[in-house]
């Protein structure tokens, strides 16, 4: 008899304990929908709507507020932009000259009959690569009148090398850009990969709508305040 009456009474306490827990969480439901309303309500009309559903709002939001960012104090800053939000040139004046270098990469994925063509150098345009490689070193000497708030850089060298990938049947592009002055050429060099691979584009594209250019990015930067940095 007492056997049975502990089974019961623990049947009964596991019963009234899934009762409580399904409860709180039809409640955080109720109250969750309840902050996804309000909050809908808010961004539609600008206007909060019924103290209660605001009441219940706010509640949660006090709940999971979490302490703000103190964004005054991070390191990085945004220099083409001025105290009022406005665009502006940098000043480079203080800075002192060192010797700047660059190097920029990017792949144009050509498909196995387009990239057959361009090793036959059988496109219709005329040699694919050489092109690519007269137009990337144009468009680095170009790059601030492309590039509204970039500097009028003094290059003292820029090469672009164009590689034929077997495997996948692309072409790597990486651009390199030297200069001694008081600002860097990793523009310099990402233009000038950048308008090779436009190039490769525009010289095969009559052969093919599939073409990609991908990966873009900075390879290498030396010179400078930062100074030498690499990129995997």
């Amino acid at each position: 008899m007492l056997l049975r009456r502990i089974v019961a009474a623990c049947t009964q306490s596991r019963r009234m304990f899934s009762s409580s827990v399904n409860h709180s969480y039809e409640s955080a439901i109720q109250e969750l929908n309840k902050l996804i309303l309000f909050q809908e309500m808010e961004s539609v009309f600008g206007d909060p709507p019924a103290n209660g559903l605001a009441s219940s709002a706010n509640n949660l939001n006090n709940e999971a507020q979490l302490p703000a960012p103190n964004i005054s104090d991070s390191s990085f800053q945004l220099t083409h932009t001025s105290k009022s939000g406005e665009a502006q040139m940098v000043d480079v004046s203080p800075k002192e000259s060192s010797k700047r270098n660059a190097t920029a990469v990017c792949k144009v994925i050509l498909g196995k009959k387009v990239f057959d063509l361009v090793v036959a150098n059988q496109m219709v345009k005329g040699d694919v690569l050489t092109v690519a490689k007269i137009a990337g070193i144009t468009a680095a000497k170009q790059t601030s009148n492309l590039i509204p708030l970039c500097h009028n850089i003094n290059l003292s060298h820029v090469q672009v090398d164009l590689r034929l990938n077997h495997e996948d049947f692309s072409v790597t592009i990486e651009g390199e850009a030297a200069s001694t002055g008081k600002t860097g050429v990793e523009m310099e060099a990402m233009t000038a990969v950048s308008i090779a691979g436009l190039t490769v584009y525009d010289m095969c594209k009559a052969a093919s709508k599939d073409i990609a250019i991908t990966d873009i990015r900075l390879k290498h930067k030396s010179g400078g305040k930062s100074g030498e940095y690499w990129w995997t």
